[in-house]
């Protein structure tokens, strides 16, 4: 925020400037008048002069107090026509706490913060440099370029295979036997501007010796550099001779100073460039292949045109070479300052000084990573290996967005656009994300589980993550579930997902973390420092936490005391065979085949239960008292109370949890053909109700069963545990040699299509996510004294080498790490290069549980 704020001030300042030297100039031509009447009547133009000076300043004097009496009353009246679901929270802001200024705001102000595309570099403000990497691949005999992380491009793997969150990260790219090794390196030294300089290292190799046969002898890379506000950018010269010369390009910003960018290689370079004029970047791929098409039908070479349009504001540098090749590109800043050493820091980045550098944050990130997860003695080198992709992926998949969500309100409000949206407040984003091909966004639920990994690494990422989502909360204590925020991310995201739906909650999963925090204080996990860090941190979020719980508590509570459900579902649905319940996270599990508001989602009453015993252990760490009447302590005891729970969820012949709603097991998808249009019959798949519903419970086992013995609220000696035991390990319900499925075989909808176009999701697979969970409350169980503590280990045991055995295999089967995975194979299935929360398997390594 801090970077559009100095470039709002500048522009206004200038603008200012120029409107006052417009009147001055404009004030010229009367005064030669009044000097040749001067020689006629001095006293009269005198007087006449001082009375006009004084009515000009009279008028000057009432148009400010009347612009300032219009300017406060109208803000009023514009304060009470926002609407709540787009008015901030008022409360002082996360972000401008102390500890996220100064040091850390510019230790982390530049970084790879595109995880969208193959390697993206940006700094932490909302109109930024930006740079990035295409590059030409080949397959199936034509060309292609590689930009945004997508699967169509069929790359072998990717991904960062170290990555340290701040200043360091080493990539591995395979593209049909093309191999590009991508490193990145942040430094600050002397002369430097503000957030210091960064260098890329490109590595091109062949991975195959049949590479040279194929059309594409020589590697052709582009690397480009755009300024988001707009402003021009300034090339060396015409003609790039890196013999000369290493200056690519250079300019000037408020904030970092004047910079330059810089090229060096030892091997033999041809270097090309284009400059283009445009308002966005997200089409620049396609500006590119424009301009190499030309070339190329025009004099049949394959290199940009190496001209530039007026006023260019993203510049493109291609890079050809025969391979293998490498290339060091350097970013230097602050290089206008007397004694910047420009020369010196442009050489500590490139050649053999960058490769010390490189090295030495290699062996740096080994260190760290044992440091934090302690593994080597646990695990072979195979599952290490997978370890320290999982936590690189994590860091690397960090990025940083600016924008505006669109809310989604009723069509019979007053709002006068003829949209079906409201714009939410600019806002500015620093996330994790679960997949930078599929969902290189924020996701709010997701996040919580990310953040399971990020702070045992860096505690000071995960609040600072933590609070920018806390300060995305409306006036209402509600958070947006799905952030895509800014034209890049939605151009990535079909328009039918892109509203987002005020009623709707996702599960509170950022108090996963906050509960690991306080537990981490309790037990002296933490140096003096960082406990202090939390606790300032705890004392600023408390009241928008406390807001957050509150919208859950009111606009998702049920009919029963201690009951919840999920808002959003689909009541009216044609087509839906059990309608999704997106906002739970678990789109389509099962749940009562009619929504209504007498349902009661068990996994929601837990999540509840998670957040009310956080708040009342903030309570106590804070002191605080209950002025606001509100004591979570009460909730929470009243949320884990066994018999409750039992009453409203167990089904005690089965000894399994469900939830409870208007159900009929009588529900199928059938074909219907409809006559449209010009007498075109179309043939859809429509749901077809053969049963009265009922109020009953759900009898579907799965993840959502589980929620009790996740949350740990069944006692350590009840018979129910031990059916839990027996579901878990039941091979007819959910236990797999890869993992527990996510629905019981013995379902009605295990593993059956919801829509026509809709494959099973949470019907069967395995997610990491949950199967975590539910190790951690086998680890509990099997420390806690019991008639089951000794069978709770052994599936522990059995259950946690079952999952990290397959997630290695098929990482070094695949080169990825999946979304979720097959119940009967163990094969990944869904979005590869999965690294939000299928990177929980380092923990699941480590056995650290929340």
């Amino acid at each position: 925020m801090a970077g559009s704020g100095r470039s709002s001030a500048r522009s206004r300042i200038k603008s200012t400037t120029d409107s006052g030297n417009d009147g001055a100039l404009r004030s010229t031509k009367p005064n030669f008048k009044l000097r040749r009447d001067r020689s006629k009547d001095h006293s009269l133009i005198g007087i006449l002069s001082v009375n006009l000076k004084i009515m000009l300043g009279i008028g000057v004097f009432s148009f400010l107090v009347i612009f300032f009496l219009i300017h406060n009353l109208m803000k009023p009246i514009e304060s009470a026509q926002r609407p709540r679901v787009v008015t901030p929270f008022p409360a002082l802001k996360l972000m401008d706490l102390p500890q996220f200024q100064d040091e850390h705001k510019e230790s982390l102000y530049w970084g790879t913060y595109r995880p969208h595309v193959y390697l993206g570099i940006r700094a932490r403000t909302p109109q930024s440099l930006v740079a990035g990497l295409m590059w030409i691949g080949l397959k199936d005999g034509r060309y292609f370029i590689r930009h945004f992380c997508q699967d169509s491009d069929e790359l072998s793997t990717y991904g960062w295979t170290q990555h340290n969150g701040r200043d360091f990260g080493h990539q591995i790219l395979v593209d049909h036997g093309l191999k590009l090794e991508t490193s990145f390196l942040k430094s600050r030294s002397e002369g430097s501007g503000y957030g210091g300089d960064w260098a890329v290292r490109i590595d091109a190799q062949s991975e195959k010796s049949d590479w040279n046969k194929e059309m594409l002898q020589n590697g052709h890379l582009f690397f480009y550099l755009t300024n988001e506000d707009g402003s021009a950018l300034s090339l060396t010269k015409d003609k790039i001779d890196m013999h000369e010369n290493s200056l690519l390009a250079s300019g000037s910003r408020s904030d970092i100073g004047d910079w330059q960018l810089h090229l060096e290689s030892k091997d033999v370079l041809e270097i090309h460039y284009s400059g283009f004029r445009t308002p966005h970047i997200h089409n620049l791929s396609d500006l590119i292949q424009q301009n190499l098409g030309t070339q190329l039908r025009n004099f049949g070479l394959l290199q940009l045109a190496d001209s530039s349009e007026d006023s260019s504001n993203i510049l493109v540098f291609q890079i050809s070479a025969r391979i293998p090749f490498k290339t060091d590109i350097a970013f230097v800043s602050g290089t206008g300052v007397k004694d910047s050493r420009v020369k010196a820091r442009v050489n500590s980045l490139t050649g053999t000084l960058l490769t010390n550098q490189l090295q030495e944050k290699q062996s740096e990130f080994d260190a760290k990573f044992e440091q934090c997860f302690n593994i080597a003695s646990k695990l072979e080198s195979e599952s290490r290996i997978v370890g320290k992709v999982a936590v690189a992926n994590m860091l690397g998949g960090i990025g940083y967005f600016y924008g505006q969500s669109k809310i989604a309100y009723a069509r019979n409000s007053n709002h006068k656009d003829h949209d079906n949206f409201l714009a939410y407040w600019p806002a500015e984003l620093y996330t994790a994300v679960p997949s930078r091909p599929f969902f290189p966004r924020g996701f709010l639920w997701d996040e919580g589980f990310h953040q399971l990994l990020i702070w045992r690494w860096d505690i000071s990422i995960c609040l600072d993550i933590v609070g920018h989502w806390l300060d995305l909360m409306n006036i209402d204590g509600w958070i947006p579930r799905e952030q895509i925020l800014g034209s890049e991310s939605l151009s990535k995201v079909p328009e039918e997902f892109v509203l987002q739906h005020p009623t709707n909650g996702n599960p509170p999963t950022l108090f996963l973390v906050i509960s690991d925090l306080l537990h981490g204080i309790e037990k002296n996990k933490f140096t003096s420092a960082e406990s202090n860090e939390i606790i300032s941190f705890l004392e600023r979020a408390f009241v928008r936490l406390e807001a957050w719980f509150q919208w859950f508590n009111t606009t998702q509570s049920g009919k029963e005391i201690g009951s919840y459900f999920w808002h959003g579902r689909d009541n009216s649905t044609i087509r839906e065979l059990n309608p999704k319940t997106l906002s739970s996270g678990l789109d389509d599990y099962p749940r009562a085949s009619h929504p209504s508001e007498e349902e009661r989602h068990l996994d929601l009453r837990c999540w509840m239960l998670l957040a009310a015993n956080c708040m009342n252990s903030i309570t106590q760490l804070l002191k605080k008292e209950h002025g606001s009447g509100k004591d979570y302590g009460s909730t929470a005891k009243l949320l884990s109370d066994f018999e409750m729970l039992n009453q409203m969820h167990l089904d005690p012949s089965y000894g399994a949890y469900f939830d409870f709603g208007n159900h009929t097991e009588k529900v199928r998808l059938s074909w219907k053909e409809t006559i449209v249009g010009n007498s075109y019959v179309k043939r859809e798949l429509v749901r077809e109700v053969l049963g009265r519903p009922e109020l009953r419970l759900i009898p579907h086992v799965g993840y959502v069963s589980l929620f009790p013995f996740m949350e740990k609220i069944i006692p350590s000696d009840s018979w129910i545990l031990e059916k839990q035991l027996d579901l878990i390990l039941n091979r007819s319900i959910l236990w797999t040699d890869y993992g527990l499925r996510s629905l019981a075989k013995t379902s009605s909808l295990y593993m059956k299509r919801n829509t026509e176009h809709d494959p099973p999701y949470w019907r069967g697979p395995i997610w990491i996510n949950l199967n975590y969970r539910i190790l951690s409350a086998l680890y509990h169980y099997s420390k806690e004294d019991g008639p089951y503590k000794d069978r709770a280990r052994v599936i522990y045991e059995d259950l946690r080498s079952n999952l990290i055995r397959n997630v290695v295999q098929n990482y070094h089967q695949t080169g990825f790490l999946w979304e979720q995975y097959d119940q009967k194979k163990g094969k990944g299935k869904g979005a590869r290069l999965f690294t939000g929360w299928t990177s929980l398997v380092l923990l699941i390594m480590a056995e650290a549980y929340t």
